[in-house]
C-alpha cells in the first residue's frame, strides 16, 4: 500500500472512531462540603458488559456522603438502572434508593423519601440521574453538543439546560489548564462545572444553594 493510500486510510479511521468513550478511572478531589474541608473521590468501573458503576464519595469531620449510580451505555447514551444516595452527618443518617425500570419505563424511589417523591415517574429516552449529568457534560462538551438534558431524580423529572460560559484557566495538580466553564441556575440552586479536554471527569464542580456554597470539588489527580 502506498504512503498516500495509507495516510488516507488513517484519516478515515480517525474520522469514524468515537471521539469520546467510557473508560474506568479513579479521580481524587480536594473538597469543601457543608462549609468544612473534605476529601472526595469519583470513580467509574465496569460491572459487566455494558453496565457501569459511577460513584462519588465525600467525607470530612462532620460525616460522609455517597452517591452511586449503576447504568448501562446503549448507543452512546447513558441509561440509569439504579442509584443510592446515602448521607451521614453527625448522628443523622439518611438513604434514598432509586430504581429505573426501562421495561415498564418508570422510576421509583424508596427509603428516606416523602410520599409525593416515591414515584412512579415516567421515563423517556435519554433521561439521566444527577450523577450521570457529570459524565454527560464531559462527553458533550468534548463533542461540542448542546448541553440540554432531562433529569429524573428524587421523585421528579425536570429539564436541565447548561450554558457554555467559554474558556477559563484553572489549576489541576499544580498546573494551569484551560477548561470550558458551563453552568445552570434554577430552583434556588446553581451548578458550575469546569471541563478540561482529555480528562474523563470534571476538573472542578461548584454547587450553590440559596447563594451559599454547598459543595466544591477540585481535581487533584486521576488514574
Amino acid at each position: 500500500m502506498s504512503a498516500r493510500r495509507l495516510f488516507a486510510l488513517l484519516l478515515l479511521l480517525l474520522a469514524t472512531a468515537p471521539a469520546w468513550a467510557l473508560k474506568p478511572f479513579v479521580a481524587d478531589y480536594d473538597a469543601n462540603w457543608k462549609g468544612v474541608q473534605a476529601n472526595a473521590q469519583i470513580s467509574l468501573s465496569r460491572t459487566a458488559g455494558d453496565r457501569w458503576t459511577y460513584e462519588l464519595v465525600v467525607s470530612n469531620q462532620l460525616g460522609s456522603s455517597r452517591q452511586t449510580t449503576v447504568f448501562e451505555e446503549t448507543g452512546g447514551s447513558f441509561r440509569p438502572l439504579s442509584g443510592v444516595d446515602a448521607t451521614q452527618v453527625l448522628f443523622k443518617r439518611s438513604q434514598r434508593n432509586a430504581t429505573y425500570d426501562w421495561t415498564q419505563r418508570e422510576a421509583r424511589w424508596s427509603g428516606d423519601v416523602k410520599d409525593d417523591r416515591a414515584g412512579p415517574v415516567k421515563l423517556e429516552d435519554g433521561d439521566l440521574d444527577g450523577m450521570l449529568l457529570n459524565l454527560a457534560l464531559v462527553r458533550d462538551v468534548a463533542a461540542g453538543k448542546p448541553l440540554n438534558y432531562r433529569l429524573v431524580d428524587n421523585g421528579v423529572a425536570r429539564p436541565q439546560r447548561f450554558q457554555n460560559l467559554g474558556k477559563d484557566t484553572i489549576t489541576v495538580a499544580g498546573q494551569p489548564r484551560t477548561a470550558t466553564k458551563v453552568a445552570r441556575t434554577g430552583d434556588d440552586k446553581q451548578v458550575i462545572v469546569w471541563v478540561v479536554d482529555g480528562l474523563p471527569t470534571p476538573a472542578r464542580i461548584l454547587q450553590r444553594r440559596d447563594g451559599r456554597d454547598e459543595l466544591e470539588l477540585t481535581l487533584k489527580s486521576v488514574r
